[in-house]
């Protein structure tokens, strides 16, 4: 039976620990983090997760901005506004909601944001710094997924190490993290051939495929770590993740649940991204 990592408690722990460093930062240096988040049009998705990081903003302690934009904003009023933001010094984090809608470049806007407020950690400025393991922000998933396998002092260092994905938000990075503590990477995808001969070889899984239940017992190694970065919906409409828990979880050494997994950690990750650049930014490091 495997052990749950709970994302609620390690999430948690996170923003603990940013609401005590931005107490203090406020209390020695008056400075108050500021995170600038932009949506267009209304996707209910990204309402939520925009709601949500209103929230934790407030919890933790920053100063939280929304620019909610029709969806007929065009990519040039995105980019001024984007452009506006690099400029203003109390903003720090600057996240603009994905997906955007089809007649805006989400790449273009990406760019249009200054590095050192991309608390995505997407642009390719950023992108390059993680490949030589020389940044200071990490893409908030795999950033949430490390501190998960960390929190239960999980050995990664000469492991196999698969990645079932090849996103540039999750799965690339994810896979460089692992690489810079000296595991054995293999990234897998949807053209990789012998799947299960390949994840059964694994000691550290990490699924973030985005497909219902893909992972099932039968693909998963005796004593297996099972990071299930998956938000999916089931036949009944059932939130569940990229993994059969059912299935899985009896071989696995350790688990993530689906809710109450990876999630929480994404948003847990982005206070940490947001305070480290506040911190940049007013010469504190």
């Amino acid at each position: 039976m495997a052990k749950i990592i709970s994302g609620k408690i390690v999430s948690q722990r996170v923003r603990d620990d940013v609401k005590r460093e931005t107490e203090s930062i406020k209390a020695k240096n008056g400075i108050v983090p500021g995170l600038a988040v932009v949506i267009v049009g209304d996707d209910p998705a990204s309402r939520v997760y925009v709601n949500n990081k209103k929230k934790a903003c407030a919890e933790v302690g920053f100063k939280s901005e929304e620019y909610a934009l029709s969806a007929e904003t065009t990519q040039e009023e995105l980019i001024a506004l984007v452009k506006k933001l690099n400029a203003s010094p109390e903003i720090n984090g600057i996240l603009v909601q994905l997906p955007l809608p089809k007649h805006i470049n989400e790449k273009a806007v990406i760019e249009a944001i200054s590095p050192e407020k991309d608390v995505d950690a997407f642009h390719v400025s950023n992108v390059g710094r993680i490949m030589i393991g020389d940044y200071h922000f990490l893409p908030c998933t795999p950033a949430g997924v490390m501190e998960l396998i960390h929190s239960e002092n999980i050995e990664i260092c000469g492991k196999n190490c698969v990645v079932i994905g090849r996103s540039n938000i999750v799965g690339k990075p994810m896979a460089m993290l692992l690489l810079h503590e000296n595991g054995t990477v293999t990234i897998t995808h949807s053209r990789t051939k012998n799947l299960s001969e390949i994840t059964r070889n694994a000691d550290i899984l990490v699924a973030a495929v985005g497909k219902p239940k893909f992972v099932t017992g039968d693909m998963v190694k005796n004593g297996a770590v099972v990071i299930d970065v998956g938000m999916d919906r089931d036949e009944n409409g059932k939130l569940c993740g990229d993994v059969d828990f059912d299935s899985v979880e009896p071989k696995a050494s350790y688990i993530t649940p689906v809710p109450g997994g990876v999630g929480p950690m994404t948003i847990a990750m982005l206070m940490k991204n947001t305070l480290m650049a506040a911190k940049i930014q007013n010469g504190l490091i």
